[in-house]
């Protein structure tokens, strides 16, 4: 049970009165990822996802100062970790940029950052974690970890990795995980049942909206909380669609 009252209101403002939540996530362009899509321009983009009803948004210092004006009616997560891009890949010497007071001064409402586990830059994003959740904790501002087994690149990874990663991010002080989803729904319960941290599942590299749904409800049956989507949202061709698509499948179960 989160104790601090600030985290609870803030929370309150990613997290729907179900408990549930869709977040779009628009850090991409701060890792030098292409295509942008309507990522484009943010200043476009950020109304429609707002009126198709995205809870939250993830976005980097950039975008938070360029649509500002757009973005009191949403969550606001903001990413404090960064440096490498996708021009070298050098994703394992990713580092804390921004404190959480910066955070809050661009009006945050929750910070994410990267965990890696069981890859090249293991034990300094974890100790990040550490560090920050602490930092956090003091603010009253609430920690999204977002979990990597086997790091950035790894495409086999099993459920029980998964799993220790989720665990992981909670042990650290996380306040929610952001992490993959992998079925089938049933076998993903050992996720959900290892973390006592809401669980949101992350988009991943771009694929059909079907699936994407599709997946959606499987994690979602399984006790997930919610979605953080970001290529499959803004790189399709009608991003309010996949939004509102989005808002239904978690908000309705």
């Amino acid at each position: 049970m989160i104790q601090s009252t600030n985290k609870m209101i803030r929370l309150n403002r990613i997290f729907g009165v179900d408990g549930k939540t869709v977040v779009v996530a628009m850090d991409h362009g701060s890792a030098g990822m292409a295509p942008l899509g309507a990522l484009q321009d943010p200043t476009q983009l950020v109304p429609i996802l707002i009126d198709n009803g995205a809870n939250a948004i993830l976005t980097t210092p950039g975008i938070a100062r360029l649509c500002a004006h757009q973005l009191g009616r949403v969550g606001l997560i903001l990413r404090i970790d960064g440096g490498p891009s996708a021009q070298t890949g050098e994703w394992e010497r990713i580092k804390v940029v921004l404190t959480v007071e910066d955070a809050l001064r661009l009006g945050a409402d929750a910070v994410i950052m990267m965990g890696i586990v069981g890859a090249p830059g293991e034990t300094e994003t974890l100790a990040n974690l550490w560090r920050v959740a602490a930092e956090c904790h003091a603010w009253g501002v609430p920690l999204i970890a977002e979990m990597l087994p086997g790091g950035f690149t790894a495409k086999e990874i099993t459920v029980d990795q998964i799993a220790v990663a989720a665990r992981l991010g909670a042990e650290l002080g996380a306040d929610v995980i952001k992490i993959r989803y992998q079925g089938p729904a049933e076998n993903y319960r050992k996720v959900i049942d290892a973390c006592y941290r809401p669980v949101i599942i992350l988009g991943g590299s771009k694929q059909p909206v079907e699936m994407l749904a599709k997946e959606a409800r499987e994690a979602l049956s399984a006790g997930a909380a919610g979605v953080a989507i970001g290529r499959n949202v803004w790189q399709d061709s009608d991003p309010g669609r996949v939004t509102r698509m989005l808002k239904e499948t978690v908000h309705a179960l």
